[in-house]
């Protein structure tokens, strides 16, 4: 038997038939290349699971004020006629309008929940003071912070917090 026939022989027993050793090459590359990018962890995720937050909703009060504010910050904020919604990326919160929540038909929501009360997080892309010219841009002042917090993407950060014109506690996260 010829080298080339027992090398191709072998390779039917060992379940690569049929790839040529390049393509095995680069299909190994490929693969490791995907892994070292995460992406392996993204693509290994199993089905019927939760993947994350797509939005949450909030009680409002003072829509005219709430709407100024979140447009201020630079939010795009879209209204319809039960509810506000303030999209951040690709989530959003919406801010359910005083005539919805107070309706008594009205049940898909928390029983309990009456303006203020929101306790939000985002993630701020920059510095302290860069943020706090922000804040002071739409007249939210700080109410603490910097200050080091654990964040939910499992490290430590450092929190700044203001209110929004509901009372909400708004906290800004920055990762180092």
């Amino acid at each position: 038997m010829t080298r080339r026939r027992a090398q191709r022989s072998s390779n039917r027993n060992s379940g690569t038939a049929g790839i040529s050793r390049r393509r095995f090459v680069a299909h190994v590359a490929t693969a490791g290349a995907v892994a070292a990018s995460g992406a392996a962890s993204t693509l290994a995720q199993p089905a019927n699971r939760v993947r994350g937050f797509d939005h949450v909703a909030l009680p409002m009060q003072n829509t005219d004020a709430m709407l100024a504010f979140y447009r201020g910050l630079g939010f795009d904020v879209r209204e319809s006629a039960a509810a506000c919604s303030v999209y951040i990326g690709s989530q959003m919160i919406n801010f359910h309008r005083p005539a919805r929540w107070q309706d008594a038909s009205f049940t898909l929501r928390a029983p309990a929940a009456k303006p203020p009360c929101g306790d939000l997080c985002f993630v701020w892309d920059g510095t302290a003071a860069a943020l706090k010219s922000w804040l002071d841009g739409v007249k939210a002042p700080v109410v603490e912070g910097p200050v080091p917090r654990q964040g939910g993407r499992k490290a430590e950060g450092s929190s700044v917090y203001t209110r929004d014109p509901d009372g909400n506690l708004l906290e800004f996260m920055i990762y180092s």
